[in-house]
């Protein structure tokens, strides 16, 4: 008896918990955080052209986050990250628990793992914008390039550092793939008007190639710091847009890159009305 009452409430809590992932003004809060990282893509590419043509700057989300601290409204921007990021990232948890059910097994172990992954990173966002709140924002360069220090320090911490690079490579990789195929499209409601799906095709498929070149760029500077003991060099995405102005005709494929994140920040706040949920 006891044993049937515990399963009871069990699953009370678990639809109880299910209800409120599924509320509307949750969903509303969790379709911001799309607007949220939309709008640091945005800041991230406009940093990006600047840095192209020679202005200091640190052009990664440390960087946009840093930025919007110093308006007049910075506090209430950062807070309201905060809060969107996290409901995002709540969200897609309660995808993992109680999403795709109808899906394939196979189909559905991967949603899921997706959505596990887009919770983690929506969740190290919603840190972020949080630390910038209370003044401890930290200069994400210089954070990744000793956090590399310290694991290749590790007994098999080169092993682990360049599979994260492979992995970066690899995510970038399929990014690109999802732009051209613009399979993103599967997970939009796209609006009737053809010319506003047109414009919303358009910048997914950009974006999502410029997303791909920069965490290939990201896990390639990886690999090189890490074979060549050099944790100094992998400083992130600020660290790869910069090796690539160094580059031969380096100004102008910068200024490509952070034109390409733009439109995958206008993407992205497009998907925050749009994306099925």
């Amino acid at each position: 008896m006891k044993g049937n009452t515990i399963k009871k409430d069990l699953k009370d809590a678990a639809g109880a918990a299910e209800n409120a992932a599924n509320s509307r003004i949750f969903v509303i809060t969790a379709r911001t955080g799309f607007a949220v990282s939309g709008a640091l893509h945005v800041l991230i590419g406009l940093i990006a052209i600047q840095l192209a043509f020679g202005k200091a700057a640190q052009a990664d989300q440390g960087g946009a986050m840093a930025q919007l601290a110093q308006g007049t409204a910075g506090a209430f921007l950062l807070w309201l990250g905060f809060t969107a990021c996290a409901a995002l990232a709540l969200w897609q948890l309660s995808e993992v628990v109680f999403g795709y059910r109808e899906r394939e097994p196979k189909s559905k172990l991967w949603k899921k793992l997706a959505a596990a992954g887009q919770a983690v990173v929506f969740l190290a966002m919603a840190i972020a914008f949080s630390s910038f709140a209370v003044g401890n924002g930290k200069n994400s360069g210089r954070s990744t390039s000793d956090s590399t220090a310290e694991i290749m320090k590790l007994p098999l911490g080169p092993l682990l550092l360049i599979c994260v690079g492979v992995g970066l490579i690899v995510t970038g990789v399929v990014f690109a793939v999802r732009g051209i195929r613009t399979s993103f499209k599967k997970n939009l409601s796209l609006p009737s008007s053809a010319a506003l799906r047109a414009i919303i095709t358009g910048l997914g498929l950009i974006g999502y190639i410029a997303k791909g070149i920069a965490l290939f760029l990201v896990g390639l500077l990886f690999i090189i710091a890490t074979l060549q003991a050099r944790p100094q060099e992998s400083t992130g995405l600020d660290g790869a847009l910069k090796a690539v102005r160094e580059q031969p005709y380096g100004v102008y494929l910068l200024t490509l890159i952070g034109a390409g994140l733009i439109c995958y920040g206008l993407y992205q706040i497009a998907k925050a009305r749009f994306v099925k949920m």
